[in-house]
C-alpha cells in the first residue's frame, strides 16, 4: 500500500511541474506582504521593512542583535521573541523546547536553511542541539509564512522558527575567509569553533564549519528544606556533563539560467548525563543518552522568466539515539533502550506573478519517515506524509492579502501490529494587511491560520502508553494588530512598534493520563485548550554619530490558556501547566569606538506545574539579567575579538521545570580571530 501511494505522490508531484512549466520568478513590489526572505539577508541584515507590512508575526535577529543577548544557542535567542517559551531542563544538555502562545512545542515547525528539521519519534525538535556560532539569522514567525515562495512543510505548524547559516561573502581578489575562536567559562565550559569559507570558482563558494562544546555541568544550586527562607543547603548538580560535536559543509553555486543551487551536509553527536529531577532530596542520578544524527540536503532554484520562478528541495537525514539507565529495577537490572529514525524529503514550489499586484504559488511536499526500536513488541512505524499548498496574493500601497489551502494525506503502517488510521485534512489560511492613510506609518493586520498536528511516535506507539486510535490535534489560530514604524528625517532614530491580540483554539488535544495506577498511563483525545492574549514589541535605535550607537529592544506577553476540556473537572478554566500569565523579555546594546556593551533581562510571571492551579502547584516566577563586554581590535590581515560574559548576573535561584533548577551565576569569555 504504502509504495502503491508514495509512487503516486511522486507522479502527482512531476506533474504539478509539468503543468507550471518550469517557469517561476520571485514576486516583489515595493511596498509587498511577500517577498524573498533569503534575497533580504544577502542584501542587508539590517532590512525590517518586510516584516513590518506582513499580515502574520514576523520577528527576526541577526548578529548584532544576537551579540546583546548572552546567548550561546538557539534556545537562548529565541526567549528574546514575543510570543515564544522555551521550555529548559536546565544546562548546556537539559532538552530545550519551543513554544509558541501557548500551543506547546509540537506546534512549532523547525528550519535549517530553508528545510524543515523533524523528530518523528517526539513530534518536537529539541534546540539544546544548535547553537549560534555559524548563524547569521534567527527568525520567527508566527502564521502564515511571510513568502509564498517556501516549501508546504514550512506552513504545516502554527509557528516557525527559521535559522540560517553564514553564508560566503568576499572582497575583491579574496579566495579564502574564515574565523577561529574559543569560548571557556564556568563549570568545565570548553567550546573552540572553526569556520572556514573558499572560492572554488566563479560563482561557487565552499564553507566548512567544526564546532566542539563540553562542560562539566555541575553548577551550584539551592535544594530547599521546608518553607522558611534560610532552610536550605548549596548542593551541586550531578550527572549533568555535556559532550557534543557538529561538523557542517555547504557548497553554494550560481548556474546559468540563472539558476542557483545550494548542497548542505550536517553531522552532530553528543554524550549526555541526565541529571533527573530534584525529588525527596535526592541529587544522584546515573541515566545516560547518546545522540547522533545527521542530513544530506540541496536547494535547486531557477528564474525561467521575468514572471516565474520554481524551486527543487531534496533532503536525506537520519538520527540514532540511547537511552541508559542502569538503575532500573526491573528483572534486565536496566533499561537500554535504542532508537532509530530515517527520512526521505522531497518538495517542489513554483510561484508566478500574474500582474497588477497579484501573484499564485503551488508548494508539494513528499516526505517518507522510519522508526526502529528494540523494545518489546514495538511497531516500527512507517509513515508518509504528501502536503500540498495552493496559495495566492494581493498587494498595492495600501492593501495586501493572501489566501491559502494546505492539503495533507498521511499514509501509515506498521512492521508490527496494528497501525494506526491513515488521515487527511485541509486546513485554510487568510491573512490581511491594511494601511488606512498612505502617509502615516501605520498598519493593520489580521490572520487566520488553520493547522493540525499529527500524533507523534511516541504518542502512538510507545509501549503500554501509546495509542494506535489517537486523533490529530486540531489548532486555529486568530489574530489582530497593527504595526508602526518611524523615523527621523535624517534616519538617524528609528522607532519600531507593534501590538497584536490573539485567540487559539486547539480541539482533541493529546493528553497524557493515568489509568490502572500513576505508573501506567496512556494517550487520549481528551482536551479542549482557549488561550487568548496579547504581544508587545519595540525597537528603538538611535545613532549619535559615525562611532556611537544604542538599540533596546522590549517584548512583553500576555496570555491567559485555559483548559475547557470538561466543565465539571476540577481543571476547568485553570491555567495550562508551565504556562505564565505575563512574560517579557529586553535587551540593549551600546555601541562605542572602544568596546561595544550588551544587557539583557528575562522575566516570567509565576506558573503552575499541573493542570491544578493550587498554592501547592505554584511555580515562582523569576528574572534572569545577563551583561557582555566585547572588544574589537582590528590588524591589517584579521579582527581580534574579545568579550566577556556574565549570565545571570544577580545569581538569581529559580527553576523553569520544576525540581530541574538552572545555574546560578556564570562566567563566559570568548577570543575571536577572524581573517579580513
Amino acid at each position: 500500500m504504502h509504495n502503491t501511494l508514495y509512487r503516486f505522490s511522486l507522479l502527482i508531484f512531476y506533474f504539478v511541474l509539468f503543468l507550471v512549466d518550469g517557469r517561476a520568478a520571485m514576486y516583489s513590489v515595493a511596498d509587498t506582504l511577500y517577498s524573498d526572505p533569503l534575497q533580504e539577508v544577502t542584501v542587508t541584515g539590517r532590512t525590517h521593512s518586510g516584516k513590518d507590512r506582513a499580515a502574520s508575526i514576523h520577528q527576526m535577529m541577526d548578529g548584532s542583535d544576537l551579540a546583546g543577548t548572552q546567548a550561546l544557542l538557539v534556545a537562548d535567542a529565541a526567549k528574546f521573541f514575543a510570543g515564544a517559551v522555551v521550555r529548559d531542563y536546565g544546562g548546556l544538555g537539559g532538552m530545550k523546547t519551543l513554544s509558541l502562545r501557548g500551543m506547546g512545542a509540537h506546534h512549532t515547525a523547525v528550519s535549517y536553511d530553508g528545510i524543515t528539521l523533524t523528530d518523528g519519534q517526539t513530534g518536537q525538535v529539541d534546540l539544546s542541539r544548535y547553537d549560534l556560532d555559524n548563524l547569521e539569522l534567527v527568525t520567527l514567525t508566527i502564521g502564515e509564512g511571510v513568502s509564498l515562495f517556501q516549501p508546504a512543510r514550512m506552513n504545516a505548524s502554527a509557528g516557525l522558527l527559521a535559522l540560517r547559516s553564514r553564508r560566503p561573502h568576499f572582497n575583491d581578489g579574496q579566495r579564502v575567509k574564515g574565523n577561529v575562536a574559543l569560548k571557556g567559562g564556568s563549570f568545565g565550559l570548553f567550546n573552540p569553533d572553526l569556520l572556514l569559507h573558499t572560492k572554488l570558482g566563479q560563482g561557487v563558494d565552499l564553507s566548512l564549519n567544526g564546532h566542539y562544546l563540553s562542560s562539566r555541568g555541575d553548577y551550584p544550586f539551592r535544594l530547599a528544606y521546608g518553607d522558611a527562607a534560610n532552610a536550605y543547603t548549596i548542593e551541586r548538580r550531578a550527572n549533568n556533563q555535556s559532550e557534543a560535536y557538529r561538523l557542517e559543509g555547504a557548497l553554494y553555486a550560481d548556474l546559468p539560467r540563472k539558476s542557483t543551487l545550494e548542497v548542505k551536509t550536517y553531522y552532530y553527536a553528543s554524550s549526555k548525563g541526565l541529571p533527573g529531577a530534584i525529588i525527596l532530596y535526592t541529587t544522584q542520578t546515573h541515566q545516560h543518552l547518546w545522540d547522533k544524527n545527521g542530513f544530506v540536503q540541496a536547494r535547486y532554484e531557477q528564474n525561467s522568466s521575468s514572471s516565474t520562478r520554481w524551486q527543487l528541495n531534496a533532503k536525506y537525514g537520519a538520527s540514532w539515539q540511547r537511552y541508559l539507565n542502569p538503575e532500573y529495577l526491573g528483572s534486565a537490572g536496566k533499561e537500554d533502550q535504542r532508537y532509530h529514525q530515517d527520512e526521505l524529503y522531497l518538495s517542489a514550489v513554483c510561484l508566478h506573478t500574474l500582474g497588477k499586484g497579484w501573484s499564485v504559488a503551488w508548494a508539494s511536499d513528499a516526505t517518507v519517515n522510519r522508526m526502529w526500536a528494540n523494545l518489546f513488541q514495538f511497531s516500527n512505524p512507517f509513515r508518509i506524509t504528501w502536503l500540498n499548498q495552493a496559495s495566492a496574493a494581493y498587494t498595492s500601497k495600501r492593501f495586501n492579502g493572501s489566501a491559502s489551502l494546505l492539503g495533507t494525506v498521511i499514509n501509515e503502517e506498521t512492521l508490527n501490529h496494528e497501525p494506526a488510521s491513515d488521515r487527511w485534512a485541509l486546513n485554510p489560511g487568510i491573512n490581511l494587511s491594511y494601511k488606512p492613510v498612505l502617509a502615516w506609518p501605520f498598519r493593520l493586520r489580521a490572520f487566520y491560520k488553520s493547522t493540525y498536528r499529527m500524533p507523534s511516535f511516541n504518542d502512538l506507539y510507545y509501549s503500554a502508553v501509546g495509542n494506535r486510535r489517537l486523533r490529530p490535534e486540531q489548532n486555529r489560530q486568530f489574530n489582530l494588530g497593527w504595526t508602526l514604524a518611524l523615523a527621523t528625517p535624517n534616519q538617524r532614530t528609528t522607532l519600531k512598534a507593534s501590538l497584536d491580540g490573539y485567540h487559539n483554539r486547539i480541539t482533541d488535544k493529546i493528553m497524557a493520563l493515568p489509568t490502572k495506577n500513576i505508573f501506567v498511563w496512556s494517550m487520549l483525545n481528551l482536551g479542549k485548550v482557549s488561550i487568548t492574549g496579547l504581544d508587545v514589541t519595540t525597537n528603538v535605535a538611535h545613532r549619535f554619530n559615525e562611532d556611537w550607537s544604542l538599540d533596546v529592544a522590549w517584548n512583553h506577553s500576555y496570555q491567559r490558556a485555559l483548559d475547557k476540556t470538561d466543565s465539571a473537572s476540577p481543571t476547568y478554566d485553570n491555567q495550562l501547566a508551565y504556562a505564565p500569565r505575563v512574560y517579557g523579555s529586553v535587551r540593549l546594546g551600546l555601541s562605542s569606538p572602544w568596546a561595544n556593551l550588551g544587557w539583557s533581562n528575562l522575566w516570567s510571571g509565576h506558573r503552575y506545574v499541573t493542570g491544578h492551579n493550587l498554592a501547592e502547584n505554584d511555580l515562582p516566577g523569576y528574572s534572569d539579567q545577563g551583561v557582555s563586554l566585547e572588544k574589537v581590535i582590528g590588524r591589517p590581515l584579521f579582527d581580534l575579538t574579545v568579550r566577556a560574559d556574565v549570565l545571570n548576573l544577580l545569581g538569581t535561584s529559580y527553576e523553569v521545570i520544576r525540581n530541574f533548577p538552572m545555574p546560578g551565576r556564570s562566567y563566559r569569555l570568548t577570543v575571536k580571530v577572524a581573517l579580513r
